[in-house]
C-alpha cells in the first residue's frame, strides 16, 4: 500500500511529507519529500550585508535561534578577524545553553506526546516558558531572538538576570528528574522506544549524524569539547553518550536519554558561566561603519541543539557574502529516517521522527 504521511501531520514536527510503501502494518520503504519550507535563505545571505543577514539566521532553526545567530556571527568574525569581548563571549555561552535546554525540553516532551503521553509534554512546556520569560527580558523575543551581533551581543544582561536564572536552575534540576520519572521511567514509554530503530556508531557516522543523535549511537563527539570555541575550553562538563541503558545502543530511548543528560550538563555550564562574568561591561567589539571581509573562505560551526550547525562563507572583499552554505543536523537525520524506517511498524515511525528531533526549516535552505 502507498501511504502519505504529511505534509500536514502532527508527528512530522513541521511541514514535511513521507511517502510510505507498506505491507500491512510493516514499512517496506520510506521516501522523504522535503522542500515545503524552502525560502532560499542561503541565497538571501548572498543578497544582504553581513549584519542584515543576522535576523534571517533565526529562521534556519527557529527552536535554537541563539545558536544559529552565534554560528553566523562566528563565521563573519573569523572571516574579518574580529575579536569578541570577554563578557560577550560568556553571555553567548549562557544564551546558547539556555536555548539548548528549551530545545531539548520540547524534543523530549514532544517525543512523549507523540507516543500518547500528553502530561509530560505540559511539564516540559511549563519549564520552557520559564526560560522564555528570562530570554524575553534579555532581548524582547521568545522564539526568533536576533540577539547575537557580529562582534558581540545586542544588549547587556538585565541587572537581575543572573538571580532569575539561578532561581530557575535551582527549581529546574528537581523538575527535570521529576519529568524523567514521569516519562523516561514509564514502562509504556520504554517499550515504545527501547530497541526501536537502533543505529550503531559506524552507521551514524556514515549517515553524517551529529549532535545528540550521533552521541546516542555511542560516539563521544561534541564540538564544544573537540573543536572548542568561545569560553568552552575553560568549562567543566561531560559529553553523555548512549549506552543502551534499557535497550540497544543508539535506539530511540538512548536518543531521549542523551538529551536528558545534556540538559543536566547545560545546568552545570550555566552555573560556571555566572561566576565567570567579567565586570568589564564591553559587550561588542568596535566595528567599521561598513563591515567588509577580505577575500577568502571559512567554515565555522557551533554545537547547536541538533548538533553541528556551520556556515560556509565565501567572501570577495565586499560588505556581503559571495556564497553562503549552511550545514545543519536535521538534514542528515532525514536520510537516517529513510534507512531506519525499513522494517518498522507504522506506529513506530512517529517515535523515530521525534527521537531524531528533526526540525523541518533546518532541512530546507
Amino acid at each position: 500500500m502507498l501511504l502519505n504521511m504529511g505534509p500536514q501531520h502532527p508527528s512530522t514536527h513541521g511541514v514535511l511529507r513521507f511517502i510510505l510503501k507498506t505491507d500491512g502494518e510493516i514499512i517496506k520503504s520510506l521516501d522523504p519529500d522535503v522542500g515545503f519550507l524552502h525560502r532560499s535563505i542561503e541565497r538571501i545571505g548572498e543578497m544582504v550585508t553581513f549584519e542584515q543577514f543576522m535576523p534571517y539566521t533565526d529562521r534556519v532553526d527557529y527552536l535554537s535561534a541563539m545558536n544559529a545567530n552565534h554560528a553566523w556571527a562566528r563565521a563573519v568574525e573569523t572571516a574579518c578577524g574580529i575579536e569578541v569581548p570577554r563578557r560577550a563571549a560568556v553571555i553567548r555561552t549562557i544564551t546558547d545553553e539556555l536555548n539548548r535546554i528549551i530545545s531539548h525540553l520540547l524534543a523530549v516532551g514532544a517525543l512523549g506526546m507523540d507516543l500518547g503521553a500528553a502530561t509530560p509534554f505540559l511539564h516540559a512546556i511549563r519549564e520552557r516558558e520559564k526560560v522564555n520569560d528570562i530570554i524575553e527580558a534579555l532581548c524582547g523575543a521568545r522564539l526568533t531572538y536576533n540577539y547575537v551581533r557580529i562582534g558581540g551581543v545586542w544588549y547587556d544582561l538585565p541587572h537581575d538576570f543572573v538571580d532569575k536564572c539561578t532561581e530557575f536552575l535551582d527549581k529546574f534540576e528537581p523538575a527535570l528528574e521529576e519529568f524523567d520519572r514521569l516519562l523516561g521511567q514509564g514502562i509504556i514509554f520504554r517499550q515504545r522506544t527501547a530497541n526501536v530503530a537502533p543505529m550503531n556508531a559506524e552507521d551514524a557516522i556514515a549517515h553524517g549524524l551529529v549532535g545528540p543523535n550521533l552521541r546516542a549511537a555511542g560516539v563521544k563527539y561534541d564540538l564544544r569539547r573537540d573543536e572548542p570555541y568561545g569560553i568552552y575550553p575553560e568549562l567543566d562538563f561531560e559529553v553523555p553518550i548512549g549506552t543502551g541503558i534499557v535497550g540497544t545502543v543508539g535506539d530511540c530511548f538512548d536518543r531521549y536519554w542523551v538529551r536528558i543528560c545534556e540538559m543536566r550538563e547545560s545546568v552545570k555550564i550555566l552555573r560556571q558561566c555566572f561566576k565567570m562574568l567579567p565586570e568589564d561591561k564591553q559587550i561588542r567589539a568596535k566595528l567599521p561603519k561598513i563591515l567588509k571581509a577580505p577575500a577568502g573562505e571559512v567554515y565555522v560551526p557551533v554545537e547547536s541543539s541538533r548538533g553541528e550547525m556551520g556556515y560556509y562563507l565565501v567572501t570577495d572583499g565586499g560588505p556581503k557574502a559571495y556564497r553562503v552554505r549552511i550545514r545543519t543536523g536535521s538534514f542528515a537525520a532525514m536520510k537516517a529516517i529513510e534507512t531506519l524506517a525499513s522494517g518498522l511498524m507504522i506506529a513506530d515511525l512517529v517515535a523515530v521522527i521525534a527521537a531524531l528531533d528533526v526540525v523541518a526549516p533546518e532541512i530546507d535552505r
